[in-house]
């Protein structure tokens, strides 16, 4: 177990890549920490996922102004997560789109994630008193929605529950290229505490169906060709899977929080215990598949006293 709550000792700096996954797409990664996409059009550029602070979506936005001048009119948020939208001020979008349940996430629990993930992640939240308040889009969508970027088209689709009930893709048909925020992870683990972990394979299988050329997932490198899209794909439903068998065997048992805990460590560890952000993870992992073992539908909200309180009865003797 690691010594130090979730992200909390993890103060290093990440060295950002800016890769271009097809004609005028690109992904700003950081070795794990929160990706973003760039999609440039005709006569303007669509954001997707807007980092934790102005601080660091001014790092994107630097990036983007690398390869356009163009101004950017669209910011997508693929769920309601505070390290995914709170930096939204710093983009100015005229648009910002969400779909309806990650809106009314973050009416019911957007303020409790904020408070949480600041104490998980103070790297990510440095400068946190530029961020205005709570993000909320300009326009909602429920199933599918098309924006057009000039001639070129983006779709945004709810394709499954899997990191949170609220989860939306972006997709590029004209280089088959996706953005899929949480929903795929590249050698990073997923972070499952708002999941839906027994419908998250299915929702992976949505989009294989693409047959995507590309893909910017949530966290770790960009994916390029079909290999490697494919091998990310597979990983993702692997660490899922294997969590929440592991943690449900003990859960529908009687067994405790700790004893699924190390069940999920005997069978995950030797897999994914080099993967980014995995130690950070884990704890919330457990405790959301064990509370869905026991058919608790909806993610119970997680605050700053509920990652406390799990994070000592982890540490129990």
């Amino acid at each position: 177990m690691s010594k130090s709550f979730a992200s909390a000792g993890d103060m290093a700096e990440k060295t950002i890549s800016f890769t271009q996954v097809g004609e005028g797409l690109y992904a700003f990664t950081a070795e794990g920490d929160p990706n973003s996409g760039v999609i440039i059009g005709d006569t303007s550029v669509m954001i997707v996922e807007a980092q934790a602070t102005p601080r660091l979506a001014r790092k994107v936005i630097d990036c983007v102004r690398q390869v356009t001048d163009k101004p950017i009119s669209h910011l997508v948020l693929t769920h309601y997560h505070a390290v995914r939208v709170l930096g939204a001020s710093a983009f100015a979008a005229p648009q910002v789109i969400m779909s309806d349940t990650a809106r009314a996430m973050v009416a019911e629990r957007g303020q409790e994630d904020w408070d949480s993930e600041f104490d998980r992640f103070p790297r990510l939240f440095e400068g946190h008193e530029e961020i205005p308040g709570l993000t909320w889009p300009t326009t909602t969508f429920g199933g599918r929605m098309t924006v057009y970027l000039g001639k070129r088209r983006v779709d945004l689709m709810q394709v499954g529950r899997a990191h949170t009930a609220g989860d939306s893709v972006v997709h590029v048909p004209d280089q088959n290229v996706m953005f899929t925020g949480d929903i795929v992870e590249y050698h990073s683990a997923c972070y499952c505490g708002d999941g839906h972990l027994r419908e998250w394979p299915a929702t992976l299988e949505a989009i294989r169906a693409f047959g995507p050329d590309a893909i910017a997932p949530g966290r770790g490198d960009a994916l390029v060709g079909a290999e490697m899209v494919g091998k990310a794909l597979d990983n993702t439903a692997d660490f899922v899977t294997s969590t929440y068998r592991s943690v449900a065997r003990v859960a529908q048992g009687g067994g405790t929080l700790k004893e699924a805990m190390a069940a999920c460590r005997a069978v995950c560890d030797p897999k994914f215990g080099d993967y980014a952000i995995y130690e950070h993870c884990l704890p919330f992992n457990v405790a959301r598949a064990y509370d869905e073992a026991l058919g608790i539908e909806t993610p119970r909200i997680w605050t700053a006293q509920r990652d406390k309180e799990m994070w000592a009865a982890l540490q129990e003797d």
